[in-house]
């Protein structure tokens, strides 16, 4: 059994605050026997793509870097699997959107640089990240194979399959994402509902759990286009039929910390054989971008 948590929690553009109260919560959790702690989509700061400004570049480290360096010893003092989102400056004018995987002794098992890049209002992202060249391989650690994908890449059942393909036994999504003034209640609720079930459709399709970190609260735009994104929590984690486990509200910090029989996958598999009736011969137009 792994007991894993997911830490769900509006930001401000204070930076030192931000990391101050991550720290209190994957604390909090290590003390109730989290032994994996996942965190939220670009978890430093603001969501910074609401614009396209060239000073949020500055936001951007190394990796490794300082910011590396200090997750790295807080997963080794608290000897946890600490999954990280982080702006990545690879060199000047090249920068993506990066998880960083942190061991138990505080190496850097692995990272993951998100692949599908979205360019919406509110969400200019293509500003900012290059799409990531890693591929879709799990991290492997002491509790497991771990899918990281990040946030757009939840909405893209091919990243998911790879993943699993590639042994993941379990996917994991940090991800930012909420309403816009312009959202009435009906809309909100569709793309709420939408954003729940395709994930938990990730988990269904491959048998293994989803654990999915979205953070909460309102960030204003900057610019003053618009009046910027309610982010709508709403954090889960599903079993691999799909079963909702447990769940964050839309509108506050939450911390969920569940335990998940990885073992159950195996059953699961063995009731419903996706990989095994799966037609990989008959697939080969999926590497087209469309069908004319």
């Amino acid at each position: 059994m792994l007991k894993a948590a997911l830490i769900q929690q509006s930001n401000s553009g204070d930076l030192t605050a931000n990391r101050e109260k991550l720290v209190a919560n994957i604390t909090q959790c290590a003390s109730e026997g989290a032994e994996l702690v996942v965190l939220q989509e670009l978890h430093e700061s603001l969501y910074f793509c609401q614009v396209e400004d060239p000073s949020f570049f500055d936001l951007a480290e190394p990796i490794p870097g300082n910011t590396t360096k200090f997750y790295s010893e807080l997963a080794r003092k608290l000897q946890i699997v600490l999954v990280t989102s982080l702006f990545e400056k690879r060199t000047a004018g090249l920068y993506h959107n990066t998880a960083v995987v942190f061991e138990k002794d505080g190496s850097i098992a692995g990272m993951y640089r998100k692949m599908h890049i979205p360019d919406d209002p509110n969400y200019y992202e293509k500003f900012y990240f290059t799409p990531g060249d890693l591929g879709f391989k799990p991290v492997q650690t002491s509790i497991g194979k771990l899918g990281i994908l990040i946030c757009w890449d939840q909405w893209y059942p091919e990243a998911a399959r790879l993943m699993a393909l590639a042994g993941a036994e379990v996917l994991i999504y940090p991800t930012a994402i909420g309403w816009t003034s312009n959202d009435g209640e009906i809309e909100r609720d569709r793309q709420l509902n939408a954003w729940i079930t395709i994930q938990r459709s990730h988990a269904i399709a491959n048998g293994i759990p989803v654990l999915s970190v979205n953070r909460t609260g309102m960030e204003v735009d900057s610019s003053g286009n618009t009046t910027g994104i309610e982010f709508w929590g709403n954090s889960f984690v599903a079993g691999p039929q799909g079963e909702i486990i447990s769940v964050a509200p839309k509108d506050s910090d939450a911390k969920l910390i569940v335990d998940l029989d990885l073992n159950h996958s195996e059953n699961v598999r063995r009731w419903w054989p996706f990989l095994r009736d799966r037609r990989i011969d008959a697939y080969y137009e999926l590497l087209k971008r469309y069908l004319d």
